[in-house]
């Protein structure tokens, strides 16, 4: 349906930007049942919210065929979990409101703390904050709130989960109690439902969740990896897709770092951006993945909170997301507006079962892929080279004189040669990967050249803890300092896994085992390796007769439960 019942203003601007009818929940929030009412919203990300609330406020904002009035304090205040969320809300607002004549107060951490309140000096129909700084102006009295009409919470989520909840009852406090409430959030855990209860009257509630959820535009992947490859598998994904705009996902600033700084090393055109970056490098980073000058960004979760790239087509879950609703949030980077986008989840082999929940509790269909190899890499480059230089292009008549130079030079097939060559060499190679999935190695190998005498050596994990050897191989790669081929057998029970070493190596491996044990309690420095006396068969029979081995500390799996607090 298109829009309707809206002030002249705001349906020029939508037209002007080509919206024609609105989205579920812009539909949703302009029915006449929800007109005038506080409204509690749950929606995805890349659903449409901002221009939804910035719709849902307008009657208490324009008066009947007329512009903004003239007032010194706020009418309306939207609060932001992050600055770059908050700065994109005002941006949408802008165009929106633009042709209205209001006037916007943007206020933010890392920013002009003294301009914002001379804006706000100056007076603001509308102010769109963070929670901080917000409370900070508040206090300091130059954010005057009394004669506020309308409140919105957007991602009122994200904001308990990041603490704000007591900056944000400071500043719900300081308006009036007839303002109208708009709290817009992806989830509905308890602690929204008591603050709903407490800041709004008779609320509506509105959920295109079931619509939106999972992102029809989005397709999901998942991919299981050696955890020693998940760097090089990360580097394949980049090389396979050449998306025009690729977003990767890491925990920490410090992955964020180390990542970044990897990439730009191999040659990818690559930025950061986390809790260490200034707003102008924010700003620098962003601008540059929107000219193309930059084609991978590198973030944290709270740092591409509310980044809105026209062109992101490839989303890569580097580091897993913590729940079901973050990975939303992260993948809904992509696919928006129309687009399709790709959404890929790097899954540690001893992760998989846990990903597979996570999926469940998202209702996501991924499907499971293979990770990508240099042949595959190579073939899309062909089928992408190929298309590129097939493609018309203009030509001018210096051109065509430094083209007939060549061909009085050079035959036309060795100046395709030079052309292809020049393309490819512009590209990042793609990595090997130390394990090519689970059809590289058996479980069970057989003696070979070279293991004639060997020294059998005992891990204190096993099928219970998802002991697999494309992820055991390359743990003993590291601990033992020692290579893939220098491992014989590898045999999995039910609580341990034996292998064997050949003796010209085993105490070489022995000795690096000692000095790497306990550098990671919780994975795998935490994994106890021992030698075993004469065969697996032996061994087994010994444990038999000393009974059932002590309760082994737990490296698997290597995510931390969160701790048990007592009511």
């Amino acid at each position: 349906m298109p829009f309707t019942s809206l002030p002249p203003m705001l349906g020029e601007a939508l037209a002007a930007r080509g919206y024609s009818a609105p989205t579920p929940v812009q539909a949703a929030v302009l029915e006449a049942e929800a007109e005038g009412r506080d409204l509690i919203v749950s929606a995805q990300t890349g659903s449409g919210k901002t221009v939804a609330f910035g719709l849902a406020m307008a009657p208490q904002l324009i008066e009947p065929n007329s512009e903004m009035p003239y007032i010194r304090e706020p009418l309306a205040l939207v609060i932001a979990p992050t600055r770059e969320l908050a700065l994109q809300v005002s941006r949408e607002l802008i165009w929106l409101y633009g042709k209205a004549g209001a006037r916007i107060a943007t206020c933010v951490g890392g920013m002009d703390a003294s301009k914002e309140r001379r804006a706000l000096g100056q007076g603001a129909h509308i102010v769109v904050g963070t929670p901080g700084r917000l409370r900070d102006h508040l206090e300091r009295g130059a954010l005057d709130l009394s004669s506020l009409r309308v409140a919105v919470l957007d991602e009122a989520d994200e904001m308990l989960d990041m603490g704000f909840r007591e900056d944000l009852e400071e500043i719900l406090d300081a308006t009036p109690q007839e303002r109208r409430t708009l709290l817009f959030s992806a989830t509905m855990p308890k602690p929204i439902v008591a603050l709903a209860r407490r800041y709004q009257k008779d609320a509506l509630r509105i959920s295109t969740v079931g619509e939106d959820r999972g992102h029809g535009d989005i397709s999901y992947q998942a991919m299981t990896v050696a955890p020693a490859d998940i760097e090089n598998a990360v580097v394949n994904l980049l090389r396979l897709h050449e998306a025009e705009s690729a977003l990767l996902f890491c925990a920490t600033r410090d992955n964020v770092r180390r990542l970044h700084s990897s990439l730009t090393e191999r040659g990818f055109s690559a930025v950061a951006l986390s809790g260490e970056h200034s707003q102008n490098e924010r700003n620098q980073a962003l601008q540059a993945l929107r000219d193309g000058r930059a084609r991978v960004l590198v973030a944290t979760d709270v740092a591409a909170r509310g980044i809105d790239l026209p062109n992101l087509s490839l989303v890569v879950h580097v580091e897993l997301p913590r729940d079901a609703e973050t990975l939303q949030h992260r993948s809904g980077r992509t696919g928006r507006a129309g687009r399709k986008g790709t959404a890929i989840l790097v899954v540690p082999y001893p992760r998989r079962k846990r990903v597979e929940s996570v999926l469940r509790g998202a209702r996501i269909n991924a499907e499971w892929i293979t990770p990508p190899t240099p042949e595959d890499i190579r073939r899309n480059d062909h089928q992408r080279l190929l298309a590129a230089l097939l493609e018309p292009v203009e030509i001018d008549d210096e051109d065509r004189a430094l083209a007939q130079r060549l061909l009085e030079q050079k035959s036309p097939e060795e100046i395709a040669a030079a052309l292809v060559r020049a393309h490819r060499a512009r590209m990042p190679a793609p990595e090997e990967m130390v394990d090519q999935g689970p059809g590289e190695r058996p479980q069970q190998a057989g003696p070979r050249q070279g293991f004639e005498d060997t020294i059998w050596f005992r891990m204190d994990i096993g099928r219970r803890h998802n002991a697999d050897p494309r992820w055991i191989l390359p743990l003993l790669c590291r601990r033992g300092h020692i290579t893939k081929n220098e491992i014989g057998a590898i045999r999995i029970a039910a609580s341990e896994t034996m292998f064997e070493i050949p003796r010209a190596v085993a105490g070489k491996f022995a000795a690096a085992l000692k000095r790497t044990e306990g550098g990671d309690p919780e994975g795998e420095g935490g994994v106890r390796i021992e030698p075993v006396q004469g065969k697996p068969r032996d061994a087994a029979r010994q444990n038999r007769r000393a009974g059932p081995p002590p309760p082994r500390h737990k490296a698997k799996p290597a995510y931390r439960a969160k701790p048990h607090r007592p009511r």
